[in-house]
């Protein structure tokens, strides 16, 4: 996203804040910085397929990274591992334009610190596993180093995750993604994520001790129900189409609520 040419997103679902903080953003240069080689990047080949396709960016990664990397995993590559490196051997094979803006990718580079006076200036990295320093300058730096759910008083932990069974973690506790499994899989992959621990949540229920009517509970808290999502997703589509967008996202929940009728 920071990448792109931001005009490239009005035609998209992307929200309205969103575009228009995009469009005043000074950044012209990403550098996509990983500690370990390529053939552990935990991209999808879909996603690098699209790199070549961007009109406006110079997408950058160095052959002899894939290469190494074709090397290292041997006749052992599994099947996506090599669906992604040759994805990005498509990426390396595209001919350099004159963009003015640039996404590079670059591999086996450990940040061992961050200089600047009040500000992100410099990134000093070490070659992994050598001790050849370079740095980089930049003002600014978005850290993805690994995840770990937090730790809640009473619930067992361990390794970064939340201690549970197919997702049951003790009566009336339940979790999912990446704190029910640890940081795996994509979107898609937390969705029947969620559907699955639902359908165990629900296998679960007690009849329930009192018998009392929860309509106004419910009308009082403003539940969305499906009929309500329905309307919001009919008035951002309506809303999207004279715009040539196939919707125009609400995003605050005072929104939401009176696109839904609540």
């Amino acid at each position: 996203m920071l990448a792109l040419e931001p005009s490239e997103l009005d035609p998209t679902d992307t929200a309205d804040h969103a575009i228009s903080a995009l469009k005043a953003s000074a950044i012209r240069n990403v550098v996509i910085s990983a500690r370990r080689g390529a053939e552990d990047a935990a991209f999808t080949s879909p996603e690098l397929r699209e790199l070549p396709k961007l009109e406006h960016t110079n997408v950058i990664i160095n052959r002899k990274d894939i290469d190494d990397a074709f090397a290292r995993v041997g006749e052992s590559i599994e099947k996506d591992t090599k669906s992604n490196l040759d994805a990005m051997a498509l990426v390396t094979d595209k001919e350099a334009t004159n963009h003015d803006r640039t996404l590079t990718f670059q591999f086996l580079a450990t940040p061992i610190e961050i200089k600047g006076n009040g500000k992100v200036e410099e990134v000093i990295f070490k070659r992994t596993g050598t001790d050849e320093t370079f740095s980089i300058k930049c003002g600014l730096v978005i850290t993805a180093i690994g995840y770990e759910a937090a730790s809640l008083e009473g619930i067992p932990y361990e390794k970064g995750r939340v201690v549970n069974v197919d997702g049951y973690v003790a009566d009336n506790v339940y979790v999912v993604g990446w704190a029910k499994r640890g940081p795996s899989g994509v979107i898609g992959t937390n969705k029947s994520d969620a559907a699955d621990v639902m359908n165990l949540l629900v296998s679960k229920l007690v009849q329930p001790k009192g018998k009392g009517d929860v309509s106004e509970i419910i009308s009082h808290n403003k539940v969305v129900t499906q009929l309500h999502w329905q309307s919001i997703n009919d008035a951002e589509i309506a809303a999207g189409e004279p715009l040539g967008k196939p919707r125009r996202k609400a995003v605050s929940r005072e929104e939401l609520l009176n696109l839904g009728a609540l």
